[in-house]
């Protein structure tokens, strides 16, 4: 299968995935609003998934999958099979471990994750609540993300990127039966959430076990510790160890920045933490779509192409992503500069959901749109690095990016609120995107190939014929305003998308930029 089909699979899931995860923050912020109890469960639910990053998609997938490509590659499918057995027995211990601590250690981590909650503390013990039954989602997504680099590696691209369709639907079904249900004895309909992402968690972990059963690669996890110790023994577990060491801090340095934002905008106008949410899951489409899609099927490839010592190969794919993520990203970060007032009041401009929450949503989105470039080439860049087995440069740049995104917080925090936050996380992204570039063309791993000045001027004319579309749809339309003809705005929002798509792609064909002979390189 080629790159771009690969891709295109897991993009098409993923688009599936968007899809019904905005269903789900549609039916929430329509159903609860944004307050301080929508507040304290974006912090809850943020806590498992500060650990699954950790453990999951974050520094275990970065140290495993390379390791794993490698192995396949060089040691065959029994003796890879083995090793995917010792670090399942391993990985089982590790999160058994920490679900223990992080139930226990429950109001700790609400109060260190978003101390400002205090201010309602209702608000505050509901976090704490609702933290001790969701934290063992983290121990389904762990396994979810071992199952799924195991599936990555030998091209099975479909089933983990369709299964987080099962936790979205899990979640609007609790929302829209649980949280009346709820309400109706008395109970706070928010707490349905927390069934539904459990649900959500279990349903994922189920669905990968048929695949791997197909492909022989369903992993036997032990309990002896004899075999816990021959496990840990095993150089190439020790190596995945080994790497996720630097992994784990570069993860943590994200997630640090997340904590950190987090507790700010706790401290801001009740609802911060919620409209920063919104916004947030609206930046998934593209940055999921894109940059998670290519990086997934990149780093696999490119972990064999390393093992091969295949070094215009592996440029040549790095060159493919990055040009693809140029094609299809600037348009939507034009859009969302542009037009993301429309966007957010179409999506979510219903029920509790007020004409001030999609300001300030809008603001926030802006703040995120305008590193859309960076978050989405960072996904593409630091495979770069993890397929040569270094984690350690993507790491020493993301201590920096931190530290540079911590001063864009305090010069713009106090004039943008939370929106400061947003856009110092994407003009952090677009300057840790450009460090990991030129790293990787420094060291020789990345050499661009010829005609990049061309290409970049024909998607810079074709996006500015974009940008001055939306602007005049923009102005043209009381979007706010046409809340209660939601059907008229929803049709307006998919017939000016539509014409977007087509002016922007049309515009590249006008300027002779041969897009389905890049698709299929």
């Amino acid at each position: 299968m080629s790159l771009f089909k690969s891709a295109s699979t897991v993009s098409l899931f993923t688009l599936l995935s968007r899809i019904t995860g905005l269903a789900r923050e549609l039916l929430i912020a329509s159903t609860f609003g944004a307050s301080a109890m929508t507040d304290a469960f974006n912090v809850a639910f943020r806590i498992p998934n500060l650990f699954r990053r950790l453990f999951a998609e974050g520094a275990f997938s970065q140290a495993f999958v390379p390791v794993l490509a490698a192995s396949k590659a060089k040691n065959g499918e029994a003796a890879t099979k083995l090793l995917i057995d010792r670090v399942a027995t391993l990985l089982t211990w590790a999160l058994l471990l920490t679900c223990v601590a992080g139930v226990a250690a429950a109001p700790v981590l609400v109060w260190a994750m978003a101390s400002g909650l205090k201010q309602d503390p209702r608000g505050f013990e509901a976090a704490v609540f609702m933290t001790r039954w969701m934290f063992p989602y983290i121990g389904f997504m762990s396994l979810v993300a071992l199952s799924s680099g195991v599936l990555n590696t030998w091209r099975h691209f479909a089933v983990p990127a369709a299964t987080p369709v099962l936790l979205n639907l899990s979640m609007i079904g609790a929302a829209w039966l649980g949280a009346p249900w709820l309400r109706a004895q008395g109970i706070e309909p928010m707490f349905a959430l927390v069934g539904g992402v459990m649900l959500g968690g279990l349903l994922q972990l189920a669905v990968q076990v048929p695949a791997l059963l197909r492909l022989g690669l369903l992993p036997k996890i032990r309990f002896n510790f004899s075999v816990v110790k021959d496990a840990w023994a095993d150089p190439a577990t020790k190596s995945i160890a080994k790497l996720m060491v630097p992994a784990l801090l570069g993860v943590s340095v994200a997630q640090i920045s997340l904590l950190i934002n987090t507790q700010i905008a706790s401290h801001l106008t009740p609802g911060s933490v919620s409209w920063l949410t919104y916004a947030d899951r609206l930046m998934e489409f593209p940055t999921a779509m894109l940059g998670v899609a290519i990086g997934v099927v990149l780093t696999p490839q490119l972990a064999a192409a390393k093992a091969a010592n295949d070094a215009a190969k592996y440029s040549a794919m790095l060159d493919w992503g990055l040009r693809i993520v140029v094609v299809l990203a600037v348009p939507c970060a034009v859009a969302l500069l542009t037009f993301a007032e429309p966007l957010v009041a179409t999506l979510y401009h219903y029920g509790a959901f007020t004409d001030r929450d999609v300001l300030q949503t809008t603001r926030a989105l802006m703040g995120y749109g305008a590193g859309l470039l960076g978050l989405v080439a960072i996904k593409v860049l630091a495979p770069g690095f993890y397929a040569s087995q270094d984690i350690k440069t993507p790491v020493r740049i993301a201590v920096v990016v931190l530290v540079v995104t911590q001063l864009l917080n305090l010069a713009l925090v106090p004039y943008f609120q939370h929106a400061g936050l947003a856009l110092a996380i994407g003009i952090g992204a677009l300057i840790n995107a450009l460090w990991l570039l030129l790293g990787l063309m420094r060291r020789g791993s990345y050499k661009p190939a010829p005609g990049w000045g061309v290409f970049a001027l024909q998607v810079a004319v074709a996006s500015a014929l974009l940008a001055v579309f939306l602007l005049w749809a923009e102005a043209r339309v009381n979007w706010v305003g046409l809340k209660s003809q939601y059907l008229q705005r929803i049709g307006l929002l998919a017939l000016v998308l539509s014409a977007s798509a087509a002016i922007y792609f049309v515009a590249l064909w006008a300027f002779r930029l041969k897009l389905r002979q890049l698709l299929r390189r």
